[in-house]
């Protein structure tokens, strides 16, 4: 049997393994691999394209169906760029804080679950407790589907799951959608005291994207609302802007980012019509009376359904009574919920850290959140082992 960690110890290592989503996590989930062996774990493995990044998802307890799942994503983001007090990939301690990469979104949740394995374990688990843990959920909640494909082929079936999302160790229920797309505009290049005869693909593009920002204005002004959501309305935004190469030159390409996080009811493709209509009927046609090879491909890049589970279900009074919250909140940023929630496994979003530490310099956890996580996690291994 392994030699007990303590949740910190946890949290340590797994921060030093630095999963940058473009990395591979194969170390970190060996590791984890080789941390469940003496608890009769079955372990079930779903790899990337290329064999760099890996999917674990891990049965402790009895083989039948039902039980519940405690996931977590492996991935992080970049630290390049950010001024860091300490090295992220060294947990660092200091007045009831935890940083490093990680430490918030979202590699706390899982070591808090691991750490209290052999306690799990020695109590006697009466249904299935399962480890879900992912590659590349920070890059659009890429890893998650081929696991739960995976479980689906093999007949496993879950009663429900709990996504460690940093919530403050509130209930979360729901969650925006979001769909990320990047347009390529091709125009026709010239020199520029002969702008006319050219197609500026860099102001075909500010012209697009100024139009995304009305339509973001429109939903700030008008709705529709929720008012449940810390943002309560739909939101659109434009982050990564490319084109040109000199002032001289009439550009003939550019490339911008662009997505939609929408309400749960809210219709994506909707949204992407209107602006998609305005591109067609608005911009190509006068970028195509000069070169009718000029104008817009618009490629999907990913995609997180919403999230909006009903109060009503039993895990979420289950998760209401094991954190001690009677209320449930709403969430901007997207999850792995979702996915689970559309397989038919009810779901719902609690875990230590808060979101606003999320994707920062020196991210961090306090460790009032671990205990409270800890406590938690004893809480739901009282309703699922032997008294």
């Amino acid at each position: 049997m392994n030699a007990p960690l303590s949740s910190v110890e946890m949290i340590r290592k797994l921060v030093s393994f630095p999963t940058v989503s473009r990395e591979s996590n194969l170390d970190l989930i060996d590791f984890v691999r080789e941390y469940l062996k003496p608890y009769d774990a079955d372990l079930r493995l779903t790899f990337d394209d290329d064999k760099r990044k890996a999917n674990l998802f891990a049965t402790l307890g009895p083989r039948k169906d039902g039980g519940i799942v405690l996931s977590g994503h492996t991935d992080v983001v970049p630290v390049q760029g950010q001024a860091w007090d300490t090295d992220p990939f060294t947990l660092a301690e200091a007045d009831g804080k935890l940083y490093g990469r990680g430490t918030s979104d979202m590699k706390s949740f899982i070591a808090v679950a691991l750490a209290l394995l052999p306690e799990y374990v020695q109590r006697g688990l009466q249904s299935p407790l399962h480890l879900a843990f992912s590659y590349d959920e920070e890059v659009g909640c890429i890893g998650v589907g081929r696991m739960i494909k995976d479980l689906t082929a093999a007949g496993i079936r879950p009663q429900s799951c709990i996504v460690g999302e940093p919530t403050l160790m509130k209930p979360v229920i729901a969650h925006k959608g979001k769909k990320s797309y990047r347009a390529t505009v091709r125009g026709l290049a010239a020199h520029s005291g002969y702008a006319p005869s050219g197609v500026n693909a860099v102001e075909a593009a500010a012209e697009a994207v100024a139009y995304l920002k009305r339509m973001a204005r429109r939903h700030r002004d008008s709705g529709p609302y929720d008012r449940g959501f810390d943002v309560s309305h739909t939101t659109v935004h434009t982050g990564v802007f490319h084109g040109g190469t000199a002032l001289n030159i009439v550009p003939h390409d550019c490339t911008f980012d662009f997505e939609f996080r929408y309400l749960p009811g809210d219709d994506p493709e909707k949204l992407f019509a209107e602006f998609k209509s305005y591109v067609e009927q608005t911009l190509e046609p006068e970028m195509r009376a000069v070169y009718k090879d000029a104008g817009f491909e618009i490629a999907l890049m990913s995609q997180i359904p919403a999230m909006d589970n009903s109060p009503e279900t039993a895990v979420v009074a289950l998760v209401q009574g094991l954190s001690g919250q009677n209320e449930t909140g709403k969430v901007s940023y997207g999850t792995e919920g979702s996915q689970f929630q559309a397989a038919g496994i009810p779901t719902v979003i609690c875990g230590p850290g808060s979101i606003e530490q999320a994707h920062k310099p020196n991210e961090f956890v306090s460790l009032e959140q671990i205990g409270q996580s800890e406590m938690f996690l004893r809480g739901l291994l009282d309703k699922m082992c032997d008294q």
